[in-house]
């Protein structure tokens, strides 16, 4: 160790070299060594630095000027090592590094990387404050370089940086800013990531008005990273609900299409959430409408808002002082509503919540209701199953439900802004898509359920238009498989009112429950009661050319709850209509309280014969079931016979889980 030390006196440079990377390793390689050389060794490298940045020319250490480069760089990564975390050994290198810092030119490529290895070096011992805004001020310059290496090689260290000294940074915010602007895409990108970093609560606005005015002239592949991070950093450091609306109405507006899902919904979160600011956001996103109707996160956001808040829209309800009355008729409301419509025809989300709003604007202006009966109607024959149920079904409520219709749709329930926030980070956290484990807002609004259904509400959104969650119940049918019930999502089912703790459900709530295709459950003064068995459902097929009307919302009548699984089993009547009549039968085996077997018996209460019957049931993952073939696929009429059909349902979480029981029908 003495032996490496000593050569440290040497004058020949190819020696000097050498001697340091020597060092370099052996530091790298041993605790011991390390200590040796912060006491022996320190002014030996401060005097090898001095001197080479003291020297005169000499021809054959020369590169453009700069002596001996190479040496400089090794010598101040040997500093380095030595520096670093010994704040004895940084005070004696301060000196020194000062003085290359400043006396070494900036103008050449040998210089500019001795300026580097410097900054490096400061930035990884104990300098003083005055050293590091020194270092920082040389990253500054660079930043003024021509050559892109330099600049992108200066923005990696300044986020380095910003750990170190963030003031010291700040000082150099609008030369990054310029970067951000760069034609050369890396340096975009790394810029863009360092004035993210930059952001704080005093320059939150001026930083995001920058940000905000460059996306509307940014290039389309730069669009959806800075998009992202304008998101971000509003929704991070907004105080302001106002300043936060308009800054992501302008960002819907300029690039919506690059908006993510989550962010759009914790939008519609806080505008639910902030009632002063409704009117000021529905009429402030129909402007934006009319001006710019291609992107598609804005249309779907002014479309839920026209279809909760028409009424301020129209009425100019809720004006602020920095607004100017507008004039929109209600006509011109449906008008906005039927272009998205046409507008999305390939966009089955957005047009789904367009139907809803359309449904919600006509409990709104019932000037409209037959007008919007007959944009609904156009979809009825629609390819996609999920836009042919919703018109069917919101054909059906607009002209045969007048009774329900205004409470039906009255305004969603105010979201729970802080449980949606928590959800949202939890999901980010274990990286699931918020559009599994988060269910979206998309579907407009979900129709407001009235007091006393069955649910307790879950987490905020639940459900309003999740598609495709991977929670839906597994589906086993005889022959083929039906679709869910897609009311289930429309409606959002958790987000059900439970104000009233008791009383038998209303008649608006049992019809209500029929739409929703999941029966009414019973309501006591006190916890809500649910079946132990589980959920079947059924479709009924009449035959082809037979006159044949059926209510789509005729009421279901309430589910029996079954007595404790140790006890006998009663038949019950699992659903019954004007059309149906279903009753199960119930049998366990002795050793097997996991496994449930039905026997399900159907009878056509109706004086037209049913052809094409088929019954299909639903259960979550954790069952598992068996269904039988059916005695028949004809129901006799006026109860002249039924069918049977059996079927076996294993509970994989028995004891922790219990089975209940939904229903549901359709005809086709």
């Amino acid at each position: 160790m003495g032996s490496a030390a000593s050569l440290l006196k040497e004058k020949h440079h190819g020696v000097l070299i050498s001697v340091v990377q020597l060092c370099t390793e052996l530091c790298k390689a041993s605790r011991e060594a390390l200590e040796y050389l912060r006491k022996h060794s320190v002014e030996g490298l401060v005097r090898i630095l001095r001197d080479v940045s003291n020297s005169s020319y000499a021809p054959e250490y020369d590169i453009a000027g700069i002596t001996d480069p190479f040496l400089h760089i090794r010598v101040l990564r040997l500093m380095r090592t030595l520096g670093q975390g010994d704040a004895d050994c940084s005070e004696h290198v301060n000196d020194i590094l000062a003085q290359v810092a400043t006396k070494t030119e900036s103008n050449k490529n040998a210089g500019n990387a001795i300026l580097y290895e410097c900054v490096e070096t400061i930035m990884g011992i104990e300098a003083t404050s005055g050293l590091r805004v020194l270092a920082i001020n040389i990253l500054g310059r660079f930043l003024s370089n021509r050559d892109n290496n330099i600049r992108y090689v200066a923005l990696n260290m300044l986020m380095k940086a910003m750990a170190v000294d963030t003031l010291a940074v700040q000082r150099h915010r609008v030369t990054i800013l310029e970067c951000v602007k760069d034609a050369d895409v890396s340096i975009r990108k790394r810029a863009l990531e360092l004035v993210y970093l930059l952001v704080n609560d005093t320059n939150v606005k001026p930083l995001t008005k920058e940000l905000v005015d460059y996306l509307e002239v940014s290039d389309d592949d730069f669009k959806e990273d800075l998009t992202a991070k304008i998101c971000s950093i509003v929704e991070k450091f907004s105080q302001d609900k106002l300043w936060y609306l308009d800054q992501m109405f302008k960002v819907l507006t300029l690039t919506g299409n690059f908006v993510k899902d989550d962010v759009w919904h914790a939008l519609i979160v806080l505008i639910s959430n902030a009632p002063e600011l409704q009117g000021y956001s529905v009429r402030s996103l129909y402007k934006a409408l009319q001006a710019s109707g291609t992107q598609e996160s804005l249309v779907r956001v002014a479309v839920w808002c026209i279809g909760e808040y028409g009424e301020m829209l129209v009425n100019n309800i809720s004006m602020l002082d920095v607004e100017e009355p507008i004039t929109v008729t209600e006509s011109e409301a449906v008008d906005a509503l039927e272009l998205a419509l046409k507008r999305y025809s390939v966009d089955v989300t957005t047009r789904a919540m367009c139907l809803v709003a359309l449904l919600k604007l006509s409990s709104r202006f019932p000037q409209t209701s037959k007008r919007i009966q007959a944009i609904v109607v156009q979809n009825k024959g629609n390819t996609v199953l999920e836009l042919q149920q919703r018109s069917i079904e919101f054909n059906s409520i607009i002209q045969r439900h007048q009774s329900i219709k205004s409470s039906l749709l009255e305004r969603m329930p105010v979201l729970d802004e802080a449980s949606y926030l928590l959800k949202r980070a939890a999901s980010s956290r274990a990286t699931v898509s918020l559009t599994k484990s988060a269910p979206s807002a998309a579907s407009g609004g979900s129709l407001k359920v009235p007091n006393g259904a069955v649910k307790p509400p879950p987490a905020p959104l639940a459900d309003l238009l999740d598609l495709s969650s991977d929670d839906a119940p597994v589906t086993t049918s005889a022959p083929s498989t039906a679709p869910n019930d897609f009311l289930q999502d429309l409606l959002g089912i958790g987000l059900i009112d439970t104000s009233t703790a008791g009383g038998a459900p209303s008649a608006s709530t049992d019809i209500l429950m029929d739409l929703l295709s999941i029966g009414s459950y019973p309501v006591q003064n006190g916890p809500l009661a649910t079946s132990n068995i589980s959920s079947p459902g059924q479709v009924t097929k009449h035959a082809p050319g037979t006159p044949q009307v059926i209510d789509l919302l005729d009421g279901l009548s309430p589910s029996t709850p079954l007595p404790d699984v140790n006890a006998a089993y009663p038949s019950i009547t699992a659903f019954q209509s004007a059309t149906l009549k279903m009753t199960f039968n119930f049998k366990k085996q002795p050793g097997k309280p996991q496994e449930t077997t039905m026997h399900a018996s159907f009878t056509n209460l109706t004086s037209v014969t049913l052809t094409n019957f088929m019954f299909q049931a639903a259960v979550p993952k954790f069952i598992q079931l068996r269904l039988d073939p059916a005695s028949s696929s004809t129901l006799p009429a006026s109860g002249n016979g039924s069918i049977t059909q059996s079927l076996s349902v294993t509970n994989n979480q028995h004891g922790q889980n219990h089975l209940r029981c939904g229903s549901g029908f359709r005809t086709k």
